[in-house]
């Protein structure tokens, strides 16, 4: 009976991304001058994973490069080689090159032969150690140069090749029967422990009619124990439980809403129910909730890497710290916040950190530092990027923003100036480069992080060094927010987006060409008429007659009129393009307890067209 492996391709992939991301971490802290064993142990069993897996599934692209990957660090290991900053180097290439040949079989992307080539030619010549009891050849190979092994790997590689389905088996050069069952039970014992502390599920695949396959006997008692403690869910079946829970909640508030008229001694019991359904409700959400959140340590991950690739190319001495990976965020926002975040990191690199010498005329250390910390505040997450570098130079900020003819003014406060480089277009580079200088970036990052409902801040003393902080809901699926009338509408604005309300007869109001303003603590604000901007039938039609709620994103505020503040809500967001089409100006629809849906109100486009609207005027 034959097996469908591809049945088990999406295990592969997801297991074989996390071998990859682990052994990308482990070589960027290795002390190359004293490498930890563990550390070189890890890497190995990673890479041997991944090659077994691959032979299972006949991926043999896959298979040679992590081969002879496997090959080099096991002389690494086994101390018969040592350790240099080439050779890191190497692996890291490597592990992009099996990521680039993973992503092929996933069918996202193509696979570069040339890169592939020059990675495994490069572990070729690394792998070969003349002082070794039995130097390797060096042989051709028909599809990626040469490989460096010994007639036993040789074989046994080609086996693998074939059939896909047995052990693999250590290299080994030719030895007693006792030598070869000695070396191959250590191999078996490491791979024990590494199952034990991975805690992962085996990547072989039980077979039938007789094929021995990888999984042993000691490997079944960890694999239950680990499936005891975790499972692989599928984001479409949590979004599915989530959009559930939604539909719950909603229900319940509208039962809530109807027992409120009932005054007998039933309809008190009926409420006393209602409220500990509440309870529950608002408990069960919030466990419902916590299954979509994931570490950030997902993201920040990736910056290390980031920041040893960039460093070398700019020449310069950089050392990433990270606090608070920990920090648990919606997975919809750990997806859309890596661009932002990467934008910032090589902002920081470039354009902050400066060469260690002139960090040294400065009386600096000559190697800098960039810190990524994110921790929970309040309802919200805080991600902070900052780095000791020379910060922003006020001067030179103002002089661009004059030249592009960006509006300035002498009340300006330093986060107004340094709001100045988040403008499109706005670099105050004197080099283009292909790091930095085009003036993307930051104009990018604002506009991607009011896109998620969150904000941006800027703090910066020259000479010392800049920081950008960003705040972000802790999930896209509930909002808190403030639900307002027009006429006979109700709309939700969010709550992290309000600065504060005011009657519109106790303000200052003026008048101007095209509409009105607000003079709120120095500053003249922009009025909004939501009954104008939907053209909605109310009889409060002056800001005098009704509320205006001032509002904030991406740094610039506006005033929105409106009829009356109803009150605060926690509300689910349905989405409008999914049930209905994209409406202008709104970021989601959600229902209400007594029924009726309620448009959540998009602030970052409100704030957006009224920039457009000024810069016409």
């Amino acid at each position: 009976m034959s097996i469908d492996l591809s049945q088990f391709y999406k295990l592969f992939f997801e297991e074989t991304a996390e071998h990859l991301a682990e052994m990308e971490t482990l070589l960027l802290a290795l002390d190359v001058a004293e490498p930890v064993m563990d550390d070189l142990n890890a890497i190995f069993r990673a890479a041997h994973s991944i090659k077994g897996g691959a032979a299972t599934f006949g991926f043999n692209d896959m298979t040679d490069v992590t081969h002879i990957l496997e090959t080099l660090l096991d002389k690494l290991r086994k101390q018969e080689m040592t350790l240099t900053v080439e050779m890191v180097n190497a692996f890291l290439e490597a592990g992009d090159v099996i990521s680039m040949q993973l992503a092929r079989h996933r069918g996202e992307g193509k696979e570069d032969a040339g890169e592939v080539l020059a990675v495994c030619e490069k572990l070729a010549r690394l792998s070969v150690n003349s002082n070794a009891t039995s130097q390797a050849a060096v042989e051709e190979d028909s599809s990626y140069g040469f490989f460096v092994e010994t007639p036993v790997a040789q074989a046994k590689r080609e086996n693998e090749q074939g059939y896909g389905l047995f052990q693999d088996l250590p290299d080994l050069a030719p030895a007693s029967s006792s030598e070869v069952s000695e070396q191959a039970s250590t191999l078996v014992d490491c791979e024990n422990k590494s199952a034990d502390q991975q805690g992962r599920r085996a990547t072989d695949v039980a077979g039938t009619d007789g094929v021995r396959t990888g999984m042993r006997a000691t490997d079944k008692v960890v694999v239950s124990q680990a499936e005891a403690t975790s499972i692989r869910v599928g984001v479409e079946k949590v979004d599915q439980l989530i959009n559930l829970m939604g539909e719950m909640v909603i229900t319940q508030a509208i039962l809530t809403q109807a027992a409120q008229g009932a005054d007998t001694a039933d309809g008190e019991n009926l409420q006393r129910s209602l409220h500990q359904l509440q309870r529950n409700t608002r408990d069960l959400q919030e466990a419902v909730m916590s299954i979509r959140m994931m570490p950030i340590a997902f993201v920040f991950s990736r910056f290390p890497r980031l920041v040893r690739d960039l460093a070398g190319k700019l020449s310069k001495q950089v050392e990433m710290k990270m606090v608070g990976e920990g920090t648990e965020l919606d997975k919809g926002l750990i997806e859309k916040i890596s661009d932002p975040l990467t934008h910032l990191v090589r902002n920081s690199l470039d354009h902050g950190i400066e060469s260690p010498e002139k960090r040294i005329a400065s009386g600096k250390n000559p190697c800098g530092t960039i810190v990524l910390k994110a921790f929970h505040q309040g309802g919200n997450v805080v991600i902070e990027v900052s780095d000791d570098g020379a910060g922003l130079n006020r001067g030179r900020i103002l002089q661009k923003a004059r030249e592009r003819g960006l509006p300035l003014h002498e009340d300006m406060t330093e986060q107004d100036i340094w709001a100045l480089i988040m403008e499109p277009g706005f670099s105050t580079a004197e080099i283009i480069t292909d790091v930095s200088g085009r003036g993307v970036g930051m104009d990018v990052v604002r506009r991607n992080i009011a896109d998620l409902g969150g904000q941006v801040e800027l703090d910066s003393v020259e000479g010392k060094g800049m920081a950008v902080t960003i705040r972000l809901p802790l999930t896209l699926a509930i909002l808190d927010g403030l639900s307002v009338s027009v006429g006979q509408q109700t709309y939700i604005i969010p709550l992290n987006a309000i600065v504060e309300s005011l009657p519109g007869s106790a303000a200052d109001l003026k008048t101007v060409s095209g509409g009105h303003v607000v003079h709120v603590r120095g500053q003249y604000l922009s009025i909004i008429a939501l009954h104008k901007l939907f053209n909605i039938e109310t009889k409060i039609t002056e800001p005098e007659q009704g509320i205006l709620v001032l509002l904030e994103a991406s740094g610039k505020k506006i005033a929105l009129f409106v009829d009356e503040l109803i009150g605060q809500h926690q509300v689910v967001l349905k989405s409008m393009e999914s049930n209905y089409r994209r409406v202008s100006y709104i970021s989601g629809a959600t229902i209400m307890g007594d029924g009726r849906v309620a448009l959540i109100l998009d602030v970052a486009a409100l704030v957006r067209i009224n920039q457009e609207e000024l810069a016409r005027a």
